[in-house]
């Protein structure tokens, strides 16, 4: 007699049933932590989170290979997600709240901020899961059979890693028992606080992505049912999604500075490169959604309007004040008195001052050339600048006597930066579309900031990186704008 459910079969639906029991088991032991501080506990616990991990990063691949034609998997693995996420997210906000106010005497800014993102990366979780289960609820009503997207399954990939991570860091218990699992697990809990700004925000962003891919996917039909047919109601909801990125641009520059004072400029010049990347994303974004384009029965789209000017300020924030002001603090703050001959901050005011000057070009310029911007790009600039101060920072650390040589550099990038700026002349491709058009591209500079990110080396490969882009007029020269505006290889914007 063979067996009806054999054992593979029952080890998939193990894998898929038993995760909210372990991670139930999880917070159980964090109560215990918080109660009684115990090592041996807070090892069960992260152990159980541990396993939890495991199973969900295999249950998936035993469903589909020993249960093909089981009709309840597909909904159950997404309702033992939402409870898994449901329990364990507000579990680490609480942990970390926890090991802020009860392990640290005199806790620093950053520590505060680090409690505070993830906090809100929790809220996004458990948000995001709402948003999905909704999305997903009105695409089945209309009729639309709901598809799994390369942001989704990213996202479960990494959601289970992640939250083990965090609950090993909010609940860590030093001086544990003398045993090798509480020795590796111990790593866990003392992480970088760098490590684990540059995980968090990379959870968040893909959190952010699996909402962006749903609007995409089911977001004509929910306009369609909300609007009727009313094309100014629609245009007012979907502008909400490019001016939010503008906002998250400026709210980016704005956490670069609070890094700049704790002199973290490593991860002041990653708040930077956020700040580029969401201004490439909501041009991108506004012209996606068709935005840019005047209604059949409007009158022509003004050149300023209130996107432009929101984008502008923005930017302006960002991309001019925020890296004057972070290189005032830096070579005034940390430059050990080596460089008080140098008028610091009439310096930054002239970055700030030109680069807004660019800006209001940029903005009333009456012969744009598509593809391409007049001058060095606000964003590009404010990677230059930002470049020098990095290595001026790690310069600090290793070698005192080269704080005078980088910050003579750090100056002359900023004057030099801010007149490259206004050259109208020099015409500059625009990245962004660069990349959207070779994936390849974007993928190969993704990769190479990820492998730099951790090496002593990072500020110099990222001035590398914008040097080859400030010689690049003598390359892309020859491009024509009709191919340097296309956004991909089938689809070409024209800049009005």
């Amino acid at each position: 007699m063979t067996d009806k459910f054999p054992l593979p079969a029952r080890l998939a639906a193990l894998f898929v049933y038993s995760r909210p029991f372990l991670v139930f088991g999880g917070m159980i032991c964090a109560v215990a932590v918080m109660w009684g501080r115990n090592p041996v506990v807070y090892t069960v616990g992260v152990s159980l989170l541990i396993l939890s991990m495991i199973f969900d990063l295999v249950d998936g691949w035993f469903s589909a290979r020993f249960r093909p034609n089981a009709i309840l998997a597909p909904l159950a693995d997404r309702l033992m997600d939402k409870l898994v996420y449901s329990i364990i997210f507000p579990v680490i906000a609480a942990g970390m709240m926890w090991r802020l106010l009860v392990w640290q005497v005199d806790p620093t800014h950053g520590q505060l901020l680090h409690a505070i993102l993830v906090l809100v990366l929790c809220v996004t979780v458990l948000v995001r899961d709402s948003f999905a289960s909704f999305m997903r609820g009105f695409a089945i009503r209309q009729g639309v059979e709901p598809e799994s997207s390369e942001y989704n399954r990213m996202r479960t990939i990494v959601a289970a890693p992640v939250s083990a991570l965090l609950y090993a860091y909010a609940f860590y218990i030093p001086e544990g028992p003398d045993s090798w699992i509480y020795f590796r697990i111990s790593y866990l809990g003392n992480v970088s606080l760098q490590v684990l700004f540059f995980v968090e925000i990379l959870f968040f962003i893909i959190n952010l992505g699996s909402i962006a891919g749903y609007c995409r996917k089911y977001g004509t039909a929910c306009l369609d049912e909300l609007c009727f047919g009313d094309q100014v109601l629609r245009r007012k909801i979907l502008s909400v999604f490019p001016n939010a990125l503008t906002v998250m641009n400026a709210l980016m520059g704005l956490i670069a500075v609070f890094f700049a004072y704790q002199g973290r400029m490593r991860e002041s010049y990653l708040m930077m490169i956020g700040a580029a990347t969401f201004d490439k994303l909501d041009g991108a974004l506004a012209r996606r959604l068709g935005l840019t384009e005047p209604l059949p029965d409007d009158p022509p789209k003004k050149k300023i309007n209130m996107g432009s000017i929101m984008d502008d300020l923005a930017d302006a924030i960002s991309f001019c004040i925020v890296p004057a002001w972070i290189f005032y603090i830096t070579l005034s703050q940390f430059g050990q008195d080596r460089l008080a001959n140098l008028h610091i901050g009439w310096i930054a005011a002239f970055y700030a001052l030109m680069g807004m000057g660019r800006l209001v070009y940029f903005t009333l310029d009456k012969t744009p050339i598509p593809g391409f911007f007049k001058g060095l790009p606000s964003p590009a600039a404010a990677m230059l600048v930002m470049s020098p101060l990095v290595i001026f920072d790690h310069a600090l650390a290793l070698s005192p006597d080269r704080i005078v040589f980088w910050g003579f550099f750090a100056t002359g990038t900023m004057v030099f930066a801010g007149i490259i700026m206004n050259i109208y002349p020099i015409r500059y491709i625009h990245l962004g579309r660069t990349m959207s058009r070779h994936p390849w591209f974007g993928r190969a500079n993704l990769l190479l900031l990820t492998v730099s990110m951790f090496s002593p080396i990072f500020g110099q490969i990222c001035l590398g990186y914008m040097i080859l882009y400030l010689l690049s007029p003598l390359f892309t020269w020859r491009i024509q704008p009709e191919d340097a505006a296309r956004e991909n290889h089938g689809k070409t914007i024209i800049e009005s």
